[in-house]
């Protein structure tokens, strides 16, 4: 491989990973936050275990996921200095926005909900996590106004060289970033639905705490059936900004192929789960259906994977549609230093992987009664304390 290459292909590796835990993140707290809103307005104990034990996941996921993002965003001042050079201001404006928005404000009040379990009033407490939430949403808005960019360049004007902004207003409303903001939001809901179905389906496979995970299955389901349409439409109405080198790039290829297969499979298991959720007996029963819904897991994250690949590729040879080219971009450094880096950074990535899986699976299997987030850290004595 070229250096060129293999610059492509670090890049690729470490935004494609780090999509696969923000897609999780996303829906996941958005799920978090509205399991977190019926607990306090007339919900019962079920519902704070709810919280507590799909917050941890969620905390899990999110923790590990911003070490892959931190790396991430060393690619390109490290990897691409043109990029920087020529476009710095129009490209490192929302990225500049999102670096406040993630790493201070989002990270900030998830630490508040984290610690502020029977410290702080109830509502103040759901106010944190929808701000949390909220904060996320604006977090992928402010990464896709980037990429967006790269994609369809508006709102900019050259001088000295240089890529400088001309209109804010076209260059936050371009919708190459509009789009793909509900194509990510809806496929990450869809993600998290499929998510705590699976694992609600594993638990009720062998009969476990029937009732906590029945209600958990319905949010899984019903998160599925809301997102799978609105997934595919905002994928669909955002062709005529995916290019190859003549225009418009037509649906096909195998990351094409992928994706719309594992798409497909998720459709029909909707379906399936459109008929069955007006029945509780039957949806409990229905131990095929459960272990369906359980191998169906990793499809979410598959199709992730291969829309991003598709809608990526398709502007090569261009960084930046149309005005610079990815090779005109990229550092001119040894093959040997290059192939290092991508072996390096491919090495710790899978790690992170790996131990991402295998928290989430620990974490997931033990149940709501393990879950440590929002335990009290005071224990109650278990004898009265005299007073003298």
């Amino acid at each position: 491989m070229s250096t060129l290459s293999l610059a492509r292909a670090l890049f690729a590796l470490t935004a494609g990973t780090h999509f696969l835990f923000v897609a999780l993140t996303l829906g996941l707290a958005t799920l978090v936050a509205i399991v977190q809103t019926r607990a306090v307005f007339g919900g019962g104990a079920v519902h704070l275990r709810m919280v507590r034990f799909w917050g941890q996941l969620y905390v899990i996921n999110y923790a590990v996921g911003i070490v892959t993002g931190l790396l991430m965003e060393f690619q390109f001042g490290l990897n691409w200095p043109g990029l920087t050079d020529h476009a710095r201001d129009v490209f490192g404006a929302p990225l500049a926005m999102e670096t406040l928005v993630a790493f201070f404000v989002e990270s900030t009040f998830l630490g508040l909900w984290i610690f502020g379990w029977d410290r702080l009033n109830r509502h103040a407490h759901l106010a944190l996590i929808w701000i949390v939430t909220l904060t996320a949403y604006a977090s992928a808005y402010f990464i896709l106004v980037a990429n967006g960019f790269l994609n369809h360049p508006v709102g900019y004007v050259r001088s000295g060289g240089e890529l400088r902004v001309d209109s804010a207003g076209a260059l936050f409303t371009n919708p190459a970033a509009l789009l793909p903001l509900g194509h990510v939001l809806s496929g990450a809901f869809l993600t998290a639905g499929f998510f705590m179905a699976a694992v609600s389906s594993w638990h009720l496979l062998r009969s476990r705490e029937p009732e906590f995970y029945r209600r958990s299955l319905r949010i899984g389901l019903v998160s599925v059936l809301l997102a799978v349409l609105p997934t595919a439409a905002f994928g669909g109405v955002q062709f005529p900004y995916v290019h190859d080198d003549g225009g418009v790039r037509p649906l096909s290829g195998l990351s094409a192929d992928v994706m719309m297969a594992a798409w497909a499979w998720m459709f029909v298991v909707a379906l399936m789960a459109l008929v069955k959720l007006p029945f509780t007996g039957w949806l409990l029963r229905g131990r095929i259906f459960l272990r369906v819904v359980t191998v169906t897991l990793p499809l979410p994250y598959v199709a992730v994977l291969a829309g991003w690949i598709y809608r990526e590729t398709g502007r090569q040879p261009w960084l930046i549609y149309g005005v610079l080219r990815t090779e005109d971009a990229v550092r001119p450094m040894g093959h040997g230093a290059m192939l290092a880096a991508v072996t390096g950074v491919t090495v710790l990535f899978a790690a992170l992987v790996v131990v991402n899986i295998a928290l989430l699976r620990r974490y997931a299997r033990r149940g709501p009664d393990a879950a440590a987030l929002g335990r009290s850290e005071i224990a109650a004595p278990s004898e009265p304390v005299p007073s003298f």
